[in-house]
């Protein structure tokens, strides 16, 4: 009789492993034998709980994308309510240490690869991309019209991604403060000149 919890503690120890064997032999290099290998359980229990290398691959992508929520609510909690500073929330999540550590980076360039031509990946890509938008919408929406409030955020989403992308393949550890600067600037810019053009229609 397995034990309580063994389960949730087995895909958990999988997940950690594949993030490692990402990390240093790529997604090439990873599969299910290197997986277990580096869990130290046998190949046949990685293929028990996950059935094959992209049920894997998706399952260790939720953990880090419940990571990036987690991230994203923790800050949102802590921000004061205007849009400037929640927008800066979310941004700030985008670049939550769970996100640009070595292996999660290696293994989100993996997974945007891999989603190309994995269903299941693509899908749930789809999904990560519409929320990002739909959250920067939303708070974009609180200060402009939304025609101006979709176009900020689509501006400000690829914004997050260019960053990311750039640090990942630096080969250096990522500068967070640098992105987030620029990030921020690029927030400023949007409000501010929104908002000067709407002081002058009222003028």
């Amino acid at each position: 009789m397995p034990k309580v919890g063994m389960r949730e503690i087995r895909r958990a120890q999988l997940i950690d492993a594949t993030l490692e064997s990402i990390d240093q032999a790529g997604m090439s290099g990873t599969t299910l034998a290197t997986v277990a290998q580096r869990a130290r359980i046998s190949t046949g229990i990685v293929s028990h709980y996950f059935g094959g290398k992209d049920a894997l691959l998706e399952a260790t992508m939720r953990h880090v994308l419940r990571d990036l929520g987690a991230a994203a609510q923790r800050r949102l909690k802590a921000a004061r309510p205007q849009p400037r500073a929640r927008l800066r929330a979310i941004v700030a999540a985008n670049f939550d240490v769970s996100q640009v550590s070595g292996p999660v980076m290696k293994t989100w360039l993996a997974f945007w690869a891999e989603s190309m031509h994995v269903p299941a990946l693509r899908r749930l890509q789809h999904v990560n991309t519409r929320r990002l938008y739909s959250n920067l919408c939303a708070e974009f929406g609180k200060a402009m019209p939304r025609t101006a409030a979709r176009r900020a955020a689509s501006g400000l989403a690829a914004m997050i991604d260019g960053l990311w992308l750039r640090g990942a393949t630096t080969g250096e550890p990522f500068d967070t403060k640098a992105a987030l600067r620029l990030a921020n600037d690029y927030i400023d810019l949007l409000l501010d000149t929104h908002a000067s053009a709407r002081a002058r229609q009222r003028a």
